[in-house]
């Protein structure tokens, strides 16, 4: 099982990418599964608009990352929330991406999470990732917003320690074939 997992975001510390880089290791422990956690920042992009597609063509770096979509047989995503949205480096990577083809996640069996330092857990950008995921082919396959992040998250074991999110967690994660 190859699972692509990364944080909607270019915060090089992020508490999301913690977060999907835990969640994939759970898999990769209890399914054997090959891991590959992307960094966004290796996907930094000119503004999209239609004016660019149409005088440079696709983006090489958009068609990479919907290539590593392709090859992957599970997909995790753990959301910043930017000003209760997507972070633009998701939200333009996406919009580049969505070009290609509106399938952007091929359905692919997905995870999608999300959190913050505060109560919110980030679960207004989760919101809409799960509200819209399957007009982009994700096979969605279970949500979590972690709360707290720094209260229920172990950083120097990359652990969650909050025991019922953990076992959701789990649960969802054992979904995933």
């Amino acid at each position: 099982m190859k699972v692509l997992a990364f944080a909607a975001t270019n915060h090089k510390a992020s508490i999301n990418k913690q977060l999907v880089t835990y969640a994939a290791n759970v898999l990769a422990e209890n399914k054997g599964a090959d891991v590959e956690v992307l960094d966004l920042n290796d996907y930094e992009l000119p503004i999209y608009s239609i004016e660019r597609q149409t005088e440079n063509g696709m983006h090489p770096l958009a068609q990479q990352f919907f290539d590593k979509i392709g090859a992957a047989d599970v997909v995790l995503i753990s959301f910043a929330e930017h000003n209760g949205s997507y972070s633009a480096v998701y939200k333009n990577l996406f919009d580049w991406t969505s070009r290609i083809d509106m399938k952007v996640y091929q359905n692919k069996p997905t995870v999608l999470l999300s959190t913050s330092p505060g109560p919110g857990g980030a679960n207004s950008v989760l919101s809409a990732a799960v509200g819209s995921a399957e007009f982009f082919a994700m096979d969605l396959k279970g949500s979590l917003s972690v709360p707290s992040f720094n209260d229920n998250f172990d950083t120097d074991k990359g652990v969650l320690t909050n025991a019922e999110l953990t076992a959701t967690l789990k649960d969802i994660l054992s979904k995933v074939e």
